[in-house]
Formats: structure tokens, C-alpha cells, sequence
């Protein structure tokens, strides 16, 4: 009956792998739906302005070159993005956090 100093070897359970499945396949989707939507909700406007005897350059209030489409689209890929960016550190951190746990 004596010490046992080695560490315990935890098996994760099913649960604790199912984040790690969910989040980046949510990250990527969410990417990829952002460009899906950004990129059919393109518009192509062209429009010129010509003023001769102002002094100063035309610029129209509230003039906006994406659409509100787009800009959704945009908002949601990087929503993707930072997702995917919080994951990947997240599996660094625990990565390490075991590897370094050995011996202290």
C-alpha cells in the first residue's frame, strides 16, 4: 500500500468530443454561408457625377458601394472566422496545458 505517483490516464468521454466536431464544422459553415450570401448579393451600379462649377468633391450621404446583402454576408464570415480562430487556439492551449503537465 504505498504511493502511486504516476498520473491518471483519462479516457475523454463522447461528450467532451463533441465540441471539438461541432464548433469548427459551425465555424466553417458559417464561412462559407457568408460567402455564399455576399456573393450573391452583389450589385453592379455605375453612376457618374459631374459637377463643374463646385469646388469641392461630390459625395452623396448614406452612398453605400455593397449592399446591406453583402455587408449581412461579410458580417457572417467573420463571424466564421473568429470562430474558427477562437477553436484553434483553444485546441493549442489545451494541447499544451497537457503536454507540459508531466512532471512539475
Amino acid at each position: 500500500m504505498g504511493e502511486n505517483n504516476t498520473p491518471e490516464e483519462r479516457q475523454p468521454s463522447k461528450r467532451a468530443k463533441l465540441p471539438a466536431v461541432v464548433v469548427p464544422f459551425l465555424g466553417v459553415a458559417a464561412v462559407l454561408v457568408g460567402g455564399l450570401i455576399a456573393y450573391l448579393n452583389r450589385d453592379f451600379v455605375g453612376w457618374f457625377a459631374y459637377a463643374p462649377l463646385s469646388n469641392k468633391p461630390f459625395s452623396a450621404n448614406g452612398a453605400a458601394f455593397i449592399t446591406q446583402g453583402t455587408q449581412a454576408g461579410l458580417a457572417i464570415m467573420g463571424a466564421g472566422l473568429l470562430v474558427l480562430a477562437f477553436w484553434a487556439g483553444y485546441r493549442v492551449g489545451v494541447k499544451g496545458s497537457s503536454a507540459g503537465s508531466g512532471n512539475t
